[in-house]
């Protein structure tokens, strides 16, 4: 059974940058890629990042390309998600999930087996 645990999350003012971490607990948990999702209240939960299983390969929602990087260390099964010039439309839940390895890299939630209990990022204006 894998679980993933997330952190990081906060109440940031817009412009500020914050650091997502998800760690992965489980076996074979190297095995997936891994992506981050967010959930703001009274909206659907909508694709951020992805990174592939070894980490070489990312892709991102428009609304964040440029601001947010993701990125995976192999060696303590974990995924990040580097957040800079944070706007407060950023504010929702952040939530990572793992996939099977697959190309394309996924974007719908469907395509994602299990996820975290999410962390909470807050930005004001």
């Amino acid at each position: 059974q894998v679980k993933l645990v997330e952190s990081g999350g906060g109440v940031v003012q817009a412009g500020d940058s914050l650091r997502l971490s998800c760690e992965v607990e489980g076996q074979f948990a190297n095995t997936y890629l891994m992506g981050w999702f967010r959930q703001a209240p009274g909206k659907e939960r909508e694709f951020v990042a992805v990174v592939s299983r070894e980490g070489g390969d990312t892709d991102y929602a428009d609304s964040v390309k440029g601001r947010f990087t993701i990125g995976r260390d192999t060696t303590k099964n974990a995924v990040y998600l580097h957040m800079i010039a944070l706007k407060p439309e950023d504010t929702a839940t952040y939530t990572c999930a793992i996939g099977r390895s697959t190309y394309p890299l996924p974007t719908q939630t469907y395509e994602y087996l299990t996820w975290g209990q999410g962390t909470q990022v807050t930005v004001s204006s």
